[in-house]
């Protein structure tokens, strides 16, 4: 597909995908400004490969900019404390830990360590671009030049994996 051919798709869909966006995030101002990185992350797509069904890739990819968008608004809501007088703040005791909390969580990290060092090299860049740097799924796909199915099932197994070792982990301390 030309770009000249996506300019026409996207001129037509215009209005629906604002309209979408504007549902999606209620701000009539960030759902313009998420058409436009539709409109320029689906160029760049096009200039990596060939879409066959350009009309619902475009609104997947505004939807997915939009979800991208609610979380990091979420997130960045939780952990916003600008409104809390910073003598507050200060004053919240961290709860102390133990000698062998701390022990404890050394160990389960270092055996995390192990299993995520023995993942293939594109496992371990999913797993660092999601947990570590928070891409959305797509990102990652598309950073790395693999389905979003991929990167699903990756980071299903990556998960497992963690998983089972925690438990072992815990299971290994009980009496």
């Amino acid at each position: 597909m030309s770009q000249a051919q996506f300019n026409h798709v996207f001129l037509a869909q215009r209005s629906s995908l604002l309209r979408t966006l504007q549902r999606m995030v209620n701000n009539p101002s960030t759902a313009e400004d998420l058409l436009q990185e539709t409109y320029l992350r689906v160029t760049r797509a096009l200039g990596e490969r060939a879409i066959d069904h350009l009309e619902p890739f475009v609104f997947q990819t505004a939807r997915n900019l939009a979800l991208d968008h609610l979380r990091a608004r979420k997130i960045h809501a939780r952990t916003m404390v600008d409104d809390v007088p910073q003598e507050v703040v200060h004053s919240v005791a961290a709860p102390a830990s133990s000698a062998e909390d701390a022990a404890h969580a050394e160990q389960l990290l270092e055996r995390l360590n192990v299993s995520l060092s023995e993942l293939s090299p594109r496992q371990q860049q999913i797993f660092i671009l999601s947990r570590l740097h928070g891409h959305s799924y797509q990102q990652i796909a598309d950073e790395l030049d693999v389905s979003l199915s991929t990167v699903q099932k990756e980071l299903k197994l990556i998960m497992t994996i963690c998983i089972g070792v925690a438990e072992k982990h815990d299971g290994s301390l009980k009496p």
